[in-house]
């Protein structure tokens, strides 16, 4: 089975191309402003794509798609884990991504803004690791 990653590939690029132009811009800026906002919706969007792609990735593994359907997003990664596609570690972090989205749903201040932007050099690095996990099928 081949699952199309194209959307979560341009999901990266975005999220990229915000996070190297943040670098660019003073951070009282209006500038900066507007690339944390599109670095925190590209986090949320990339992380929810993540977990839809891993979901398709699982039905492999399991007896039926309702099955894998069940899962919370969490489960996903522990699966991942247990079936050998994701180490501990790399898990770890999932979650710690996903409790920061949680976050992000409740909290719109600066400061849930910050934490996701010292989150992004690790989840670049594990995101794009995920696609060729998914695309490697």
């Amino acid at each position: 089975m081949t699952i199309s990653t194209e959307y979560l590939e341009k999901c990266i690029e975005t999220l990229e191309k915000s996070y190297s132009l943040i670098k660019t811009v003073e951070e009282n800026s209006i500038d900066y402003e507007i690339y944390r906002n599109s670095l925190v919706k590209g986090f949320e969007m990339t992380l929810e794509q993540s977990g839809k792609l891993l979901r398709k990735k699982l039905e492999l593994y399991f007896s039926s798609k309702k099955a894998v359907d069940a899962l919370t997003f969490k489960d996903l990664f522990r699966n991942a884990n247990k079936f050998g596609l994701l180490s501990t570690e790399e898990v770890n972090r999932w979650f710690e991504y996903r409790d920061n989205r949680n976050s992000t749903a409740h909290d719109y201040g600066q400061a849930f803004a910050e934490e996701t932007l010292k989150l992004m050099d690790k989840f670049l690095l594990d995101v794009k690791n995920l696609k060729v996990i998914v695309d490697n099928g």
